[in-house]
């Protein structure tokens, strides 16, 4: 039975979505503001957390950082703002999908089933591997620990500060140097689902993710752009 974190600060919309997800067989807890949230996950681990963006107080933005101290599931953001910069903002934080209210329960639904699917594929492609590490000296990808390292030349080891889609576009792209990965295949892959509109998302969060590799010298340009097609990470296996 797959469990579900409802986290909304209209309570009509929390009744009726937890009837819903009762009815098709999930266990479902709801909470009505980041707080109730927090504390209902130091008891509760979910597989899908469902989060307002537009509440009083710590809105879902700020409340996606605060869950992820404490909860890895994949998190799907629920608005009635229908702006692209909010959508974007979201997706760059990390998180696993949007979605514009008013929405039909049966597509929330069949997204909160992919991104099950999809991290339950990933853990377990992470724990059935028997190296549970990608090494490209001097960087190293823990996919168990879902965490990426520099490696210094003193020998010390930094963690690369990544979110989410920035790590699974850097383990997708590092699991397969020099291969080009079209924006399809990304969006497929990273996103679960690609439409056209969703190209914009994949090269901010490219962009992001250079930053954050251009700050070691011997990761910079790591990551090339495929002119009109997509990306690819280069290195010279040694």
């Amino acid at each position: 039975m797959n469990k579900l974190l409802l986290i909304d600060d209209d309570k009509e919309v929390l009744k009726i979505n937890t009837k819903y997800f009762k009815q098709k067989e999930y266990e479902v807890e709801y909470a009505t503001s980041a707080k109730s949230a927090l504390n209902k996950l130091k008891k509760f681990t979910p597989d899908c957390i469902i989060l307002d963006v537009m509440m009083p107080g710590i809105d879902g933005f700020k409340a996606f950082t605060k869950i992820r101290d404490l909860c890895a599931a994949p998190i799907i953001f629920l608005t009635g703002c229908d702006s692209e910069d909010d959508k974007i903002n979201g997706l760059l934080l990390g998180a696993d999908d949007y979605m514009i209210k008013p929405y039909s329960l049966r597509e929330l639904e069949a997204r909160i089933q992919v991104v099950i699917r999809r991290y339950g594929l990933i853990n377990n492609a992470s724990l059935s591997d028997n190296a549970s590490c990608i090494e490209l000296p001097p960087l190293t990808i823990n996919l168990s620990k879902h965490k990426a390292y520099y490696k210094n030349t003193d020998n010390s080891t930094e963690e690369l500060m990544l979110n989410n889609k920035e790590f699974e576009l850097l383990h997708l792209l590092a699991a397969s140097p020099n291969e080009v990965f079209s924006f399809d295949e990304i969006g497929q892959k990273v996103w679960g689902g690609y439409i056209e509109s969703d190209r914009k998302t994949i090269m901010v969060t490219a962009s992001r993710l250079r930053k954050k590799l251009d700050a070691y010298p011997e990761l910079s340009k790591f990551i090339e752009t495929e002119w009109a097609k997509g990306y690819k990470l280069i290195y010279n296996i040694k």
